[in-house]
């Protein structure tokens, strides 16, 4: 079964906005660009705000698409749209308890992400 997500490269001021996954989720531990399943019913973009006003706390008013990817994991296949988030409202935060943080893109190689999200972390050292 294949398991859309929409991910946010949310940016501000040569900063990107991460969270921690929480350990009880798939690929707990580790970081990711915050995002979550599209519905059924929803396009990527859409799933994409919702998430991140769920997530985050912010209202994204402009995003553009960034990378499409999709992995096998050994429980799942993920089809991971990912969207460069340059534009929104209010300060985001870890409004489900998760821990955050504001890094460079040179730090975000020193962080542990999920394998999906690795190529991503690579693409955007060459930017």
């Amino acid at each position: 079964m294949l398991i859309r997500v929409a991910a946010g490269i949310i940016e501000r001021d040569g900063q990107i906005f991460v969270a921690l996954r929480s350990s009880d989720k798939h690929q707990g531990g580790l970081w990711e660009f915050p995002g979550g399943k599209v519905e059924a019913d929803e396009t990527p973009q859409a799933a994409l705000s919702r998430e991140l006003a769920e997530e985050c706390g912010i209202e994204v008013q402009g995003s553009e698409s960034f990378h499409v990817i999709r992995h096998d994991y050994s429980d799942k296949s993920v089809e991971l749209h990912f969207y460069r988030v340059f534009d929104f409202a209010c300060e985001p935060h870890g409004k489900e308890g998760q821990q955050v943080a504001w890094v460079s893109r040179q730090q975000l190689t020193e962080l542990a992400f999920p394998e999906a999200n690795v190529p991503i972390v690579d693409m955007l050292q060459s930017k």
